[in-house]
């Protein structure tokens, strides 16, 4: 599965998902730019999923309009060491999540 992090996730955090083609926005080009743009570049680039720690992309997207989904990690912070316990339950949703769909992981 391909999977864009957003910039706001560490970029080591994508050696963390075993398993799948992981990258970064700076990497995808994507550095800085606006979520609804983000979603679009993503889906055109064919990217499977879009995570983030933005909890304001479900209120701010038309998520159930888009292809990709967006799997939303509800940690402290965005720091690695937090989001390291998520792993498991973020590669269990990467399983199960479908277009358009918002996974919240807790």
């Amino acid at each position: 599965m391909r999977v864009l992090l957003d910039e706001c996730l560490p970029v080591d955090f994508r050696l963390h998902l075993p398993g799948h083609q992981v990258h970064t926005a700076q990497w995808a080009g994507l550095k800085g730019v606006k979520n609804g743009r983000m979603l679009r570049d993503a889906e055109a680039a064919s990217y499977d999923v879009f995570i983030t720690v933005d909890k304001g992309v479900p209120h701010q997207q038309k998520l159930n309009q888009r292809k990709i989904p967006v799997g939303l990690i509800r940690s402290k912070t965005s720091q690695i060491e937090d989001l390291l316990p998520y792993v498991p339950a973020i590669l269990k949703e990467l399983d199960a999540i479908q277009p358009g769909q918002i996974a919240i992981i807790t």
